[in-house]
Formats: C-alpha cells, sequence, structure tokens
C-alpha cells in the first residue's frame, strides 16, 4: 500500500512528475568541499517507521518488500492468526530489543508510522505488541501520533476501534480509484464495494478523528473524468488529509514490464501534469492546504510523521526493507525475509556493525534543498547560509533568480510575505545574512510543484559542479 515509503527506499526523484510517493534522499559520494562550517549537529530521533509487510496480493505497481499471504489469509478481523505474521513480528520485536536509543537524554517518540504492504492484515494485538516494545525501549510523548495503513476490505468495525483502542490514533486509508475497472487494472485486492464500506467504517469508529485518504493518478486507461469523480468522491468522505500520487513505473513490476511511460494506455506527460492541476485545484476549493508536493490536509492535521522527513530529522526504522536515519546516515535494511532475519541475529549477537561515517557537507545541503523545496514552507535561507555558508546561498539564489521571474518560485520574508523581483534584486549581495529581507524560497502550486525535480536538479549543479 504506501505511502510513506519514505523510510524504505533511498532514490532520487524520478524525471517525470510529480513523483507517486515521498522516497527518501539517497546516499550521495560527493567529494567534501572546503568546510567553512561544522556540520549542523544530530538532533536525537523522536519518530519511528515500523513496516509491515504483509499483502493479500502484490498490487501491479509495487516494488516495496512485501510478503503476499494470498486471498485464504484470513479477513476482515483476523481472528485465527496467520503464522507468517506472527514470527515476522517476533523477528521485528528482537529488532526493538536489540537496537540502542541514540540519546541518553530520554527523548520520547512523537510519531510512530506503520507501513506496508498492508498492516491492517496484521491483528491488534500484534499491533499492539510491537507499540509496548517500543515505549518500553524510548518511550512515549503524550499525545504521539500513531498512523497505521489500511486497504478496504481487510479490517472491519470492531478491527478498527480495536487498533484504536491499543493507541492507533490515524489512520491512512489506500482507495486509490472509485472506479471498479482502474482498481482491477492495478492489480488491487479490493473493489468499490470495500471502498465504501471502509470509508463508512473509518468515518464512523468513535475516537478517530484523523484518518487520510490515498489516491493514483496518471493510472493505464485513467481519464480526466474518472480523476474528477474520484476527486469528488474523496472530498464528499471528508477526510482530514489527502495523499495524490501519480504513478511511477518502476522496473521489476508487472506494469514495468507492459507499460511505457507516457505512452497509451498510459496518460502523457501533458496529462499527468494536468491530473496534478486539477488536484490541487479541486482540494484547495475544498478547503484543503497543500503542504507538501503530494499531501493536502485541513488545518492542524498534517501527517506530523511525515513532516520529520521533510524537514530531514532524524528516525529510527524497523522491519524489512527499512531505511533509519540517525546522525546524519541512511541504512537500509535487507528485502530478503532470510537475509533480514539473519541481519537481526547479528544485531542481537554484537558481530554486525555499521560503518560510521560523518556525512559529508555536500550531501547534507542537497538534503535541506531536496526536501525543503517539496513543502509550502519552503527552504529557509538564513538557516540555510547559517548551516552552509552565505556563498553558496547566494550562489543557489542567482541561479534560482530566473525561476522567480517567471513565478516558478517564490520569495518571501521572515512573515512569509510573498516579495516581488526587485525587492528579491535588491537582496540578492546579502542572501541569506541575518540582515536580509529574503528569508524563505518555495515552489508555486502547482506549476512550481510541477516541475520541482528539474529545479532541485539544477540546485546540485550548483552544490556539487
Amino acid at each position: 500500500m504506501l505511502r510513506s515509503a519514505f523510510p524504505l527506499v533511498f532514490q532520487l526523484p524520478h524525471t517525470k512528475l510529480p513523483p507517486i510517493r515521498p522516497r527518501s534522499p539517497p546516499v550521495r559520494r560527493y567529494a567534501s568541499p572546503a568546510a567553512v562550517l561544522p556540520p549542523p549537529r544530530p538532533l536525537p530521533p523522536a519518530s519511528a517507521y515500523v513496516h509491515l509487510p504483509f499483502c493479500r496480493k502484490r498490487c501491479h505497481y509495487c516494488d516495496f518488500p512485501i510478503v503476499a499471504l494470498g486471498s485464504s489469509s484470513p479477513l476482515p478481523r483476523g481472528e485465527v492468526e496467520d503464522p507468517r505474521i506472527a514470527d515476522y513480528v517476533r523477528l521485528l520485536l528482537r529488532e526493538v530489543a536489540a537496537t540502542q536509543p541514540v540519546s541518553d537524554d530520554g527523548v520520547p517518540l512523537e510519531t510512530i508510522f506503520f507501513g506496508g504492504g498492508t498492516p491492517s492484515l496484521v491483528p491488534p494485538r500484534l499491533v499492539a505488541a510491537v507499540l509496548d516494545a517500543l515505549r518500553g525501549k524510548f518511550g512515549l510523548s503524550a499525545c504521539p501520533e500513531v498512523s497505521i495503513e489500511m486497504d478496504p476490505g481487510t479490517f472491519d468495525t470492531a478491527k478498527l476501534r480495536d487498533l484504536v483502542g491499543v493507541g492507533v490514533n490515524r489512520v491512512s486509508l489506500g482507495v486509490q480509484a472509485f472506479q471498479e475497472d482502474l482498481l482491477r487494472a492495478c492489480g488491487r485486492a479490493h473493489g468499490l464495494q470495500e471502498v465504501h464500506e471502509a470509508v463508512g467504517i473509518v468515518t464512523g469508529c468513535e475516537g478517530l478523528q484523523n484518518w487520510s485518504m490515498d489516491l493514483i493518478s496518471s493510472l493505464p486507461n485513467q481519464t480526466e473524468e474518472m480523476w474528477e469523480e474520484s476527486l469528488r468522491c474523496t472530498i464528499d468522505a471528508r477526510p482530514t488529509h489527502v495523499s495524490v500520487y501519480d504513478l511511477q513505473i518502476e522496473q521489476g513490476t508487472k506494469f514495468g514490464q507492459i507499460y511505457t511511460p507516457g505512452v497509451f494506455p498510459l496518460p502523457s506527460e501533458t496529462d499527468s501534469a494536468n491530473f496534478y492541476k486539477i488536484a490541487s485545484k479541486r482540494l484547495s476549493e475544498a478547503g484543503y492546504t497543500h503542504y507538501e508536493i503530494s499531501s493536502y490536509c485541513n488545518a492542524g492535521y498534517e501527517c506530523k510523521h511525515n513532516v520529520t522527513y521533510w524537514q530531514n530529522r532524524p528516525f529510527y526504522a524497523f522491519g524489512l526493507g527499512s531505511a533509519s536515519y540517525i546522525n546524519g546516515v541512511r541504512f537500509s535494511r535487507p528485502r530478503r525475509m532470510k537475509d533480514y532475519a539473519d541481519w537481526v541475529r547479528k544485531l542481537e549477537d554484537g558481530t554486525w556493525c555499521h560503518e560510521s561515517s560523518t556525512p559529508e557537507l555536500k550531501d547534507m545541503a542537497m538534503d535541506s534543498v531536496m526536501l525543503s523545496l517539496r513543502t509550502a514552507w519552503g527552504l529557509d535561507l538564513h538557516s540555510f547560509s547559517k548551516s552552509f555558508g552565505k556563498n553558496l546561498t547566494q550562489s543557489l539564489c542567482n541561479m534560482y533568480r530566473p525561476f522567480v521571474e517567471s513565478g516558478l518560485l517564490i520569495a518571501m520574508d521572515t512573515e512569509r510575505q510573498v516579495l516581488q523581483l526587485s525587492e528579491f534584486d535588491l537582496d540578492l549581495e546579502n542572501m541569506g545574512a541575518t540582515g536580509s529581507r529574503v528569508a524563505f524560497i518555495r515552489l508555486s502550486d502547482p506549476d512550481g510543484f510541477l516541475l520541482s525535480n528539474e529545479l532541485i536538479s539544477l540546485a546540485f549543479g550548483i552544490i556539487s559542479p
């Protein structure tokens, strides 16, 4: 399902825009610049991603590490537990137990995200066991955000109530489309009737106010009318958050074997861009804030866990194929179950040792630009200048000037008021300094977001010429 795959895979943004889902920045190996400033001191993690890889079947576009249980798996409540799920959770708990907290200061977890896979296939008592293990090892804040991805047809009212009872307070519902033909074409295990049933269960669940709906655009044979219908149905369901992903054709998937991006029955790049613009317009008209390239929310309902990624803050990760970001270093666990089990054993007996390395300043600067420009908050120039130097900040702003002029980039002051090009030009020589009036730059919505990959790639050339 997913869509917080961000902690699963290190990957550069694709050339087709916008990306289907958030991805973590790659581990880059550039030559280090002459560091005039020490790297910013890493913060201790306050978030944890937990990968629960089980699905009924693999969707045709999915390249995540999953375990397909088959249609015979107990649904929807799972009174009879699949031994594969129980065995995996025991392995996951061993990883948690063998992981040492980064900080001795007792920084508790503020967000936990159960991603997959289809985590709603996991019995609530096993979800509770993972939460108990995280609480015992790292502590939980007074009101942590605990999210879980759920697919239609994998839960009923009782199961969702049980999940809320053990601490889940945010649901990410993987609908993807409101057309039976499109769901079937994607290889989804659910149909339209199960979508409507799932929406009814989620909206009627007492104690659950925070939930998100996932949609995918640019599907095979998807028309503008179909996309408009999916957006209308989403808005009518009134989720507090909406994630809109543009289909990516990944190598090794069924779609990757039969389709070529931009070639019928897939939409052209122009059509895909139009889908993106329609989503931005319709969701904005419905009162949602477009706070990240693929993410919309009602006021105060940003996904706090995903904001951890966009703000380049550290996080723990546990489970098959998951990737953590600690002390400036990203590390991916094995994607095959046997290899993951072997790795956990080595973690337990102390024979696994991750090569520690100081993150290069260029890598950190690129991560900062790439992640910040995905968001409506944009890049904080004062903070960037303090961390990476005034000269680099000025070079970036000079390079981006034509895009400020064209409106693809927006310059803002400390109060986030939009500045005119003339004001931007007056400040170029002082850009990033304490007295600079230009405090932030962000991509415009939707046109700037649509060109995010190109604009971010230009920053690569400045940071690592």
